[in-house]
């Protein structure tokens, strides 16, 4: 066989390369996303009708719904308060988050900083400690019956505010959020100023800048891919926010079964039997992040190109 031939049969053979490496993600993401997107859709746009008393086989059946369940959810009171409700909550951490997340990594990085190793691992473990359980640590913290807080400031004199109350759970939740957040928007900011050459630093100080203004002027600029990333995954966090309300509620009275949209999901779901009902504010708040994501991302990209074009 000549030199040509043997050429001609490896080229496929190296072509098929990439495909059989991407064959496990793309199975992966067919059968454990695009699917259960695609089903959802489906039972959004279907409801059960039932015949008679819905008593005996054959009296409840699925029948085609259209838009019915979307409306049904854009319309419903609880959903809307859920949303406003989430809106709150999201003014409240994610500027809190990224802005603790800015200073810490912008206090690690500079040269007078100390015990680097210990602040990283000590601001980043509250991320490691799963939600559910740090929903718990701090509602037992909350409570003033059992508070150490609670406790220490009664006998100063202090008495605190009870921050499961209807005004301040927002709060609570809130600083749930913030407290295991931060560690892993900190350690992206940083990483990505360590990404920043020595000499931009040593040119600053030899035209006599401060390290608030090496931080202001050069940190903060080349670190916005970073801060506007850890932004959209903050966004995405909030408009998914479950597992701290839902570990809360029992503890207090001021979080209903609908206090954001996926419990809302969850009750219509596995309360009330409704999975129809639940697919389509499901959709729709999928829809949602996806629009507030990628219109913030273009957003932000239209301004930059603007700004080159100066």
């Amino acid at each position: 066989m000549s030199t040509g031939s043997r050429a001609a049969t490896r080229r496929p053979r190296r072509s098929l390369a990439p495909y059989a490496f991407l064959a496990p993600a793309v199975l992966l993401f067919a059968a454990f996303l695009a699917l259960p997107i695609g089903y959802a859709v489906y039972l959004s746009l279907r409801t059960v009708k039932v015949r008679g008393l819905g008593l005996g086989k054959g009296s409840r059946e699925q029948v085609w719904a259209g838009l019915s369940n979307y409306s049904k959810a854009l319309t419903d009171p609880d959903f809307a308060a859920s949303v406003l409700r989430v809106a709150a909550y999201g003014v409240i951490v994610v500027p809190t988050m990224l802005g603790l997340a800015l200073l810490f990594a912008l206090l690690l990085d500079t040269p007078r900083a100390r015990a680097r190793k210990f602040s990283r691992l000590a601001i980043f473990l509250p991320y490691a400690v799963p939600a559910v359980i740090s929903s718990l640590l701090w509602g037992f913290l909350y409570l003033p019956s059992v508070s150490p807080f609670h406790h220490v400031a009664d006998r100063l004199g202090w008495p605190l505010p009870d921050l499961l109350s209807s005004g301040n759970v927002i709060f609570a939740v809130a600083n749930i959020a913030v407290w295991g957040g931060v560690g892993f928007n900190m350690v992206v900011i940083y990483t990505a100023l360590k990404a920043i050459p020595s000499e931009i630093y040593e040119a600053a100080e030899l035209d006599g800048c401060g390290q608030i203004a090496i931080a202001w002027r050069i940190k903060v600029p080349v670190v916005l891919p970073s801060l506007i990333m850890t932004f959209v995954f903050s966004l995405i966090a909030t408009l998914q926010v479950f597992a701290e309300p839902v570990t809360l509620r029992p503890l207090t009275n001021t979080i209903s079964s609908t206090w954001t949209p996926l419990m809302k999901v969850y009750r219509d779901a596995f309360t009330r039997d409704d999975l129809h009902s639940a697919a389509a504010t499901s959709v729709i708040l999928a829809f949602a992040t996806f629009v507030l994501s990628y219109g913030f991302l273009r957003l932000v990209q239209s301004r930059a190109f603007g700004q080159e074009n100066r």
